[in-house]
Protein backbone atom coordinates (compact mmCIF):
# COMPACT_ATOMS: atom_id res chain seq x y z
CA UNK A 1 0.00 0.00 0.00
CA UNK A 2 1.43 3.53 -0.60
CA UNK A 3 0.62 6.29 1.35
CA UNK A 4 -1.33 7.63 -1.01
CA UNK A 5 -4.00 4.91 -1.41
CA UNK A 6 -6.29 5.90 2.16
CA UNK A 7 -7.70 2.46 3.77
CA UNK A 8 -11.56 1.57 3.60
CA UNK A 9 -12.65 1.58 7.26
CA UNK A 10 -15.76 -0.09 8.30
CA UNK A 11 -16.71 -2.54 11.35
CA UNK A 12 -15.72 -5.81 10.90
CA UNK A 13 -17.62 -8.74 10.81
CA UNK A 14 -17.54 -12.81 11.50
CA UNK A 15 -16.05 -13.08 8.12
CA UNK A 16 -13.14 -11.08 8.53
CA UNK A 17 -11.66 -13.27 11.06
CA UNK A 18 -9.41 -14.62 8.75
CA UNK A 19 -7.99 -11.73 7.53
CA UNK A 20 -7.57 -10.62 11.12
CA UNK A 21 -5.92 -13.93 11.65
CA UNK A 22 -3.89 -12.87 8.70
CA UNK A 23 -2.36 -9.65 10.11
CA UNK A 24 -1.83 -11.08 13.47
CA UNK A 25 0.35 -14.19 12.19
CA UNK A 26 2.33 -11.42 10.07
CA UNK A 27 2.99 -9.61 13.10
CA UNK A 28 3.94 -13.41 15.37
CA UNK A 29 6.18 -13.53 12.26
CA UNK A 30 7.80 -10.17 11.76
CA UNK A 31 8.66 -10.87 16.36
CA UNK A 32 6.22 -7.93 16.91
CA UNK A 33 3.62 -10.34 18.65
CA UNK A 34 3.82 -13.54 20.89
CA UNK A 35 0.10 -14.00 21.60
CA UNK A 36 -2.44 -16.35 19.73
CA UNK A 37 -3.37 -15.64 15.81
CA UNK A 38 -5.53 -17.72 14.47
CA UNK A 39 -9.51 -17.12 13.46
CA UNK A 40 -11.22 -18.40 16.64
CA UNK A 41 -8.64 -16.34 18.71
CA UNK A 42 -9.68 -12.63 16.17
CA UNK A 43 -13.63 -13.93 16.47
CA UNK A 44 -13.72 -14.20 20.36
CA UNK A 45 -11.33 -11.61 21.59
CA UNK A 46 -11.77 -8.79 18.54
CA UNK A 47 -15.31 -9.16 16.61
CA UNK A 48 -17.26 -10.63 18.86
CA UNK A 49 -15.81 -9.73 22.69
CA UNK A 50 -19.02 -8.77 24.58
CA UNK A 51 -17.08 -6.28 25.70
CA UNK A 52 -16.50 -4.92 22.21
CA UNK A 53 -17.77 -1.40 21.44
CA UNK A 54 -16.37 -1.35 18.11
CA UNK A 55 -13.75 -3.44 15.85
CA UNK A 56 -12.61 -1.84 12.74
CA UNK A 57 -10.78 -2.90 9.83
CA UNK A 58 -8.82 -0.92 7.20
CA UNK A 59 -8.97 -2.63 3.74
CA UNK A 60 -6.91 -2.03 0.76
CA UNK A 61 -8.76 -1.84 -2.90
CA UNK A 62 -9.07 -5.36 -3.25
CA UNK A 63 -10.35 -5.67 0.12
CA UNK A 64 -7.27 -7.49 2.21
CA UNK A 65 -7.12 -6.29 5.65
CA UNK A 66 -4.34 -3.88 6.54
CA UNK A 67 -5.21 -3.58 10.12
CA UNK A 68 -7.65 -3.44 12.24
CA UNK A 69 -8.37 -1.46 15.62
CA UNK A 70 -10.57 -2.63 18.58
CA UNK A 71 -12.32 -0.70 21.57
CA UNK A 72 -13.80 -2.36 24.52
CA UNK A 73 -15.62 -1.30 27.70
CA UNK A 74 -13.31 -1.35 30.38
CA UNK A 75 -15.32 -3.72 33.03
CA UNK A 76 -14.81 -4.67 36.70
CA UNK A 77 -11.46 -6.81 36.96
CA UNK A 78 -10.27 -6.30 34.00
CA UNK A 79 -6.99 -7.31 32.74
CA UNK A 80 -4.89 -4.63 32.44
CA UNK A 81 -6.61 -3.06 35.71
CA UNK A 82 -8.38 0.22 33.76
CA UNK A 83 -10.76 2.50 34.98
CA UNK A 84 -14.23 0.99 35.02
CA UNK A 85 -16.32 2.58 32.00
CA UNK A 86 -13.17 3.87 30.13
CA UNK A 87 -12.55 2.10 26.72
CA UNK A 88 -9.59 -0.29 25.85
CA UNK A 89 -8.14 -0.03 22.66
CA UNK A 90 -5.49 -2.30 20.60
CA UNK A 91 -4.54 -1.60 17.22
CA UNK A 92 -2.80 -4.04 14.91
CA UNK A 93 -1.25 -3.23 11.54
CA UNK A 94 0.43 -5.62 9.23
CA UNK A 95 4.08 -4.21 8.76
CA UNK A 96 3.93 -3.81 5.32
CA UNK A 97 1.30 -1.24 5.75
CA UNK A 98 3.34 0.39 8.71
CA UNK A 99 3.40 4.06 8.24
CA UNK A 100 0.96 4.46 5.79
CA UNK A 101 -1.98 6.25 7.67
CA UNK A 102 -3.67 3.04 8.57
CA UNK A 103 -3.90 3.37 12.22
CA UNK A 104 -4.55 7.01 11.90
CA UNK A 105 -7.61 6.32 9.91
CA UNK A 106 -8.80 3.61 12.51
CA UNK A 107 -8.23 5.79 15.16
CA UNK A 108 -11.01 8.32 13.71
CA UNK A 109 -13.48 4.93 14.19
CA UNK A 110 -12.90 4.11 17.02
CA UNK A 111 -13.01 8.09 18.45
CA UNK A 112 -16.14 8.41 16.62
CA UNK A 113 -17.81 5.27 18.98
CA UNK A 114 -15.66 5.87 21.97
CA UNK A 115 -18.03 9.43 21.63
CA UNK A 116 -20.38 7.85 20.76
CA UNK A 117 -20.51 5.73 23.44
CA UNK A 118 -20.08 8.42 25.56
CA UNK A 119 -16.61 7.39 27.22
CA UNK A 120 -14.61 10.09 28.87
CA UNK A 121 -11.24 8.14 28.24
CA UNK A 122 -9.40 5.55 26.26
CA UNK A 123 -6.17 3.37 27.59
CA UNK A 124 -3.78 1.85 25.25
CA UNK A 125 -1.82 -0.47 27.31
CA UNK A 126 1.79 -0.73 25.38
CA UNK A 127 4.96 -2.90 25.57
CA UNK A 128 7.80 -0.68 27.18
CA UNK A 129 9.68 -2.07 24.30
CA UNK A 130 7.65 -1.33 21.34
CA UNK A 131 8.97 1.59 20.25
CA UNK A 132 6.63 2.38 17.41
CA UNK A 133 3.03 1.48 19.17
CA UNK A 134 4.68 4.10 21.82
CA UNK A 135 5.47 6.40 19.18
CA UNK A 136 1.63 6.13 17.33
CA UNK A 137 -0.34 6.50 20.15
CA UNK A 138 1.51 9.63 21.29
CA UNK A 139 0.94 10.85 17.83
CA UNK A 140 -2.63 9.81 18.26
CA UNK A 141 -3.04 12.22 21.26
CA UNK A 142 -2.72 9.40 23.99
CA UNK A 143 -0.26 10.74 27.28
CA UNK A 144 1.61 8.51 29.71
CA UNK A 145 -0.43 8.44 33.02
CA UNK A 146 1.34 4.85 34.61
CA UNK A 147 3.13 2.06 33.92
CA UNK A 148 2.69 -1.72 34.60
CA UNK A 149 5.46 -4.20 34.83
CA UNK A 150 6.77 -4.33 30.96
CA UNK A 151 4.10 -1.99 29.98
CA UNK A 152 3.53 1.96 29.74
CA UNK A 153 -0.11 2.89 29.80
CA UNK A 154 -1.04 5.60 27.86
CA UNK A 155 -4.91 7.48 28.13
CA UNK A 156 -6.22 10.14 25.58
CA UNK A 157 -9.24 11.87 27.45
CA UNK A 158 -11.89 12.80 25.32
CA UNK A 159 -13.10 16.48 25.33
CA UNK A 160 -17.09 16.90 25.88
CA UNK A 161 -17.39 13.41 27.36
Amino acid sequence: MSSVDKPIIRTATEADADGIAGVLTALVASGKRNKPSDAAFALAHYISDPERIRCSVAVDSDGDILGFQSLKLATKNNLYGVAVGWGIIGTHIKPAAARCGVGRELFKSSLQAAQQRGLTAIDATIGAHNSEGLGYYETMGFRDYRRMEGAICKVFRISGA
